[in-house]
């Protein structure tokens, strides 16, 4: 495994994060991971030296049973090895009948729902928390002094923002610096070799700010792994049981014109390197010049974790990186 410093902060990190927003997820009534299958997954981090850990308030059926999983799990190892990262802003549908307060980044939500993250992960402090998303309805500086409270609290070692526009990153830094606040120091949009221009603006933000980069969704959504194929009529070719094949809104998100592009350089490259489509795309992100990135993979079984942490092994040349990095410009010309 590699390791980096995570952006700002004094804290390393494996290259790349694992996402357990699977654990007790129900689609179709089916859950994605099982609890022992949860254990195994993190099992499988540990034992492929992945120390940095994402999960979020809301992910599992119901919500927070994620962070349990995780909880349970770091019960029988040591809670300084790993880094932990969780997020707050959307409803907890624990509380019973949602209440006016029981969602967004008020002082009131945010001071609850650490609480509870806490408790279920059976720890001290979070190592990083990140704002799920943008609130409209709550001033930035409330959440940034509630924020940094947390920090000066010893709760939370650093802040991070997921999705959200350019100019809502570049508000939330500049009140942080204007008013002595604790800023934002690592970013998780989407991203990834197909969908990097949708956010280019968001990211030239975080490499001026010197801000670190934790993409979800780096293989899109799948579809970068090369698992797809391309029928006549131009839909997609989806394996059973697959994203594909369950999402309907799949065809219209990640499979696009520019994506196919993208994913006929990626395996391209991959034939050359000697590598798998997925550890191409992993190493692509991961070779960022401009931004420390960290990858957050959501494999399923140990088998798909063993693959994409392959990535590290991977070396492309400029030329390899550039080709794929403009593959994006063939479907608009």
């Amino acid at each position: 495994m590699e390791y980096t410093t995570l952006g700002n902060t004094g804290t390393t990190v494996s290259k790349l994060c694992y996402g357990t927003w699977r654990f007790g997820r129900e689609t179709g009534g089916v859950v994605e991971t099982e609890r022992s299958e949860a254990h195994d997954m993190l099992d499988a981090c540990r034992d492929n030296g992945i120390n940095f850990i994402d999960t979020a308030n809301v992910y599992g059926d119901p919500d927070g049973t994620s962070e349990e999983w995780i909880g349970e799990w770091l019960e029988n190892h040591s809670r300084e090895d790993y880094v932990i990262a969780s997020k707050v802003y959307f409803p907890f549908d624990g509380w019973g009948e949602p209440g006016p307060n029981d969602s967004g980044l008020g002082r009131k939500h945010i001071r609850a729902q650490i609480e509870g993250t806490l408790d279920r992960l059976g720890t001290d402090y979070l190592d990083l928390y990140y704002i799920h998303r943008w609130d409209e309805d709550t001033p930035i500086r409330e959440t940034l002094e509630t924020l940094t409270d947390l920090v000066r609290e010893g709760k939370v070692n650093y802040l991070g923002a997921s999705s959200m526009a350019a100019w809502q990153l570049t508000k939330a830094l500049w009140t942080s610096d204007v008013e002595g606040l604790e800023r934002f120091d690592v970013t998780q949009p989407m991203v990834n070799a197909a969908q990097y221009d949708t956010v280019s603006d968001y990211l030239e933000v975080c490499a001026d700010q010197d801000l670190a980069v934790c993409p979800y969704s780096p293989l899109g959504g799948g579809f970068l792994t090369g698992k797809y194929d391309r029928a006549d009529d131009g839909s997609v070719i989806a394996p059973d049981g697959s994203r594909g094949s369950l999402d309907d809104m799949f065809d219209d998100y990640y499979a696009t014109e520019q994506a196919w592009d993208v994913l006929e350089a990626v395996e391209d490259v991959s034939d050359e390197v000697d590598a798998t489509p997925a550890q191409v795309s992993l190493r692509w992100l991961m070779d960022q010049s401009k931004f420390d990135c960290v990858p957050i993979v959501g494999a399923r079984t140990p088998d798909q974790l063993e693959e994409n942490v392959g990535a590290v092994e991977v070396e492309l040349t400029d030329e390899q990186f550039d080709r794929i990095d403009g593959a994006r410009d063939g479907a608009e010309s």
